[in-house]
Formats: C-alpha cells, sequence, structure tokens
C-alpha cells in the first residue's frame, strides 16, 4: 500500500467520496495481485505489469471510477469513455455494484 494514495484518499473534501474511494482501492487490491499504485496525473492509478489498469478520478461532485484495456467489455450504458478505457460516474448517494465492477476490472486486466 502506498501511503500517498492513503494521503490523497483521506484528504478528500467529502467523507462520502473519502468512503467510496477506500473501497474502490479496496477492490482493486482484490481484483488484482500485486497491483501497484501511485499517483500520477493528481489522482490515484493502479498498475498491473507496469500498464495502467484502473484510475480513481474525483472531482467536486462525483467520483469517477476508470477502468483501461476495456476494448471488447460488455459494460453497461450508465459508463461512459472510448472503447479503450470506461469510466463510471458514483455521486453521493449512489450505490455501484462493486460485484459488477469487479467482475470488467478482471475482465479488462486480464490481458495487461
Amino acid at each position: 500500500m502506498n501511503q500517498e494514495v492513503v494521503s490523497f484518499i483521506e484528504s478528500l473534501n467529502q467523507p462520502w467520496q473519502v468512503e467510496v474511494s477506500k473501497q474502490l482501492r479496496h477492490m482493486v487490491h482484490e481484483c488484482i495481485p500485486g497491483v501497484e499504485e501511485r499517483i500520477q496525473y493528481k489522482k490515484p492509478h493502479f498498475l498491473k505489469n507496469g500498464h495502467y489498469a484502473a484510475v480513481i478520478s474525483p472531482s467536486k461532485d462525483a467520483i469517477a471510477f476508470m477502468i483501461m484495456n476495456a476494448t471488447g467489455l460488455d459494460v453497461p450504458k450508465q459508463f461512459e469513455g472510448p472503447a479503450e478505457r470506461k469510466w463510471l460516474k458514483i455521486r453521493e448517494g449512489d450505490t455501484p455494484d462493486y460485484s459488477l465492477l469487479s467482475q470488467l476490472l478482471v475482465q479488462a486486466s486480464s490481458s495487461l
């Protein structure tokens, strides 16, 4: 675990953003054993074998969870982005389907 990532998440302005980011981070570590994490471009990035696998991207009113290497994934329509990377914007009060996110992340990162 990277202390810089921990500090970044704990310093988010909204308590719900801290909680969602912690859950997403834990999920990434569960889905990708040995994942490397770092702050890059002012947000947490997660790498598998040196390749980007996921990004947690906070904004004022949302947390966007981006799955990289997403070409060919069957993602629900609430996801945004080009074929190679898809993200889901999570807002206060949302209940994201962490099981679905896990499945998509495992599929996307399996070839990294």
